[in-house]
């Protein structure tokens, strides 16, 4: 088969411990998922349900060494997670088996443009400008699930110049993994290579170009990294 122009390569993210590569499918996002970001954001928690949103797999990239800021914004938000990849997926998985379908996990940024996306809220239309963003999945390398110890207790945090602007504990959530794999695979049939970006606790704020960033999940992985300035 041939093709008009060459396909776009594959997004991937290193593995701890291996020389190949985690293909990136799709990256979900959970929107809503520590009390206290809610609140900041000035939302409250519906445990009725979780909520989600996307990111397209290139806009998912690696955190690390200078990743250029967003066009068009003036309220560049950083959101430090606990990232879930998944190696197997499929249809109605119950939350008891959740778990074995994990591969790894990371530690990620969801890179948000807080004013278009305050603008959207308030028109009530679609936040992908604020969330669906070039560059603004950024991830840590993945480290395979046999090596994490409990996903879903410990620190998180995020760092900027230094300074401690995040902070929280992966026990946290309000929808814990294995809720929202059983959840969204009701939604979706899931598949390998999907990414679950679990939700940011409180201390979101701006960064401008030139801001290193350090983030760390306990038992997971670290990363460190500078904001550039904006392509165009």
């Amino acid at each position: 088969m041939s093709y008009i122009f060459d396909p776009a390569p594959v997004t991937a993210l290193p593995v701890e411990g291996s020389s190949a590569l985690f293909p990136v499918r799709r990256a979900f996002c959970v929107g809503r998922n520590y009390v206290a970001h809610a609140a900041e954001m000035g939302t409250e928690v519906d445990r009725e349900a979780p909520f989600y949103f996307l990111k397209a797999s290139e806009h998912v990239a690696r955190a690390e060494g200078t990743v250029p800021m967003a066009s068009r914004t003036e309220d560049y938000h950083h959101e430090i997670e606990l990232v879930v990849a998944l190696g197997s997926g499929g249809n109605h998985i119950p939350a008891r088996d959740a778990l074995g379908h994990v591969f790894g996990y990371g530690v990620g940024l969801d890179m948000t443009r807080r004013d278009l996306q305050s603008r959207s809220k308030d028109r009530r239309r679609p936040w992908d400008t604020g969330k669906n963003v070039e560059r603004s999945g950024l991830c840590s390398p993945l480290r395979p699930a046999q090596a994490v110890a409990d996903p879903a207790r410990g620190r998180i945090e995020l760092r900027v110049n230094g300074r401690l602007t995040q902070e929280g504990d992966l026990s946290e959530h309000v929808w814990q993994i294995e809720e929202i794999i059983a959840d969204l695979s009701r939604l979706y049939t899931l598949q390998p290579g999907d990414l679950i970006f679990m939700g940011t606790p409180a201390g979101v704020g701006p960064v401008v170009a030139g801001d290193v960033l350090e983030g760390s999940v306990e038992g997971v992985g670290d990363f460190r990294l500078t904001m550039g300035e904006a392509l165009y």
